[in-house]
């Protein structure tokens, strides 16, 4: 049972970072019915070019276009249940193909997992990159260039 702060048991822990580490398996399989199957099928990514679908992801990868060749977790996630939703909160890094082109990624991601059937499936996906010291801007910055 959780609490009203929403903090998972450590059995819900437990099996929510299992879920999350066999999708991020998944995705670094490159196979689109297994990735799949971890999503919701109202699953959404956003990530800094705008919402993307799960028809469109899972068609980038079952094109070869989009593929993966590492992703895990730095650092324990955050995980909160509420109900039958979960939100996952970590940093993740993760390598990347675009139509050839290689991109390593440092994100701060957030999912949102929803029980059906007895399992969790992702809901939403939300992709934060990671600040580096050069594109970090402290608050009040903006203000003391104008």
């Amino acid at each position: 049972m959780t609490h009203e702060t929403g903090e998972a048991s450590e059995q819900e822990y437990a099996l929510l970072l299992r879920v999350a580490e066999d999708w991020a398996e998944a995705i670094v399989s490159d196979d689109a019915a297994r990735i799949g199957a971890f999503m919701a099928e109202e699953w959404t990514i956003v990530g800094a070019t705008g919402p993307a679908t799960r028809e469109q992801f899972l068609a980038l990868v079952a094109s070869g276009d989009l593929t993966h060749s590492a992703m895990r977790f730095v650092g324990p996630p955050r995980i909160r249940v509420y109900g039958d939703t979960a939100v996952v909160t970590g940093r993740i890094t993760n390598t990347a193909h675009y139509r050839g082109q290689r991109y390593d990624a440092d994100e701060w991601t957030t999912d949102v997992f929803v029980r059906r059937a007895g399992g969790w499936l992702c809901a939403l996906t939300h992709l934060t990159p990671v600040a580096t010291p050069a594109n970090v801007q402290e608050p009040g910055d903006a203000e003391a260039e104008a």
